[in-house]
């Protein structure tokens, strides 16, 4: 006893080779996007890490800040004096010696 008249659902039912094929090519696009996509990030990422990471060039980098109280430096105190003394080869304790 075969039915050899149309149920309602068959007009939407397809052979499972097509829809393997369908599947495949759906899966196919799907990874195809996603590694145009990956590709492009990767490339942008890299180029940022490069300028981010670039040698820097005397002047083309601005510094900021200053001395907290730039007038401690108008006059050498004592001790800055001595050291200076010292590094130069001026001290009176080492001609003594």
């Amino acid at each position: 006893m075969q039915n050899d008249e149309e149920q309602p659902g068959d007009a939407w039912t397809m052979d499972p080779g097509m829809q393997r094929s369908i599947a495949y090519i759906v899966m196919g696009v799907t990874f195809l996007v996603m590694a145009y996509i990956m590709g492009r990030r990767m490339k942008a990422n890299r180029a940022a890490m490069l300028k981010a990471n670039a040698p820097k060039i005397a002047g083309e980098d601005a510094l900021g800040g200053g001395a907290r109280n730039p007038q401690q430096f108008d006059e050498p105190d004592d001790e800055a004096l001595e050291e200076m003394a010292n590094l130069l080869g001026e001290d009176d304790s080492d001609d003594e010696a």
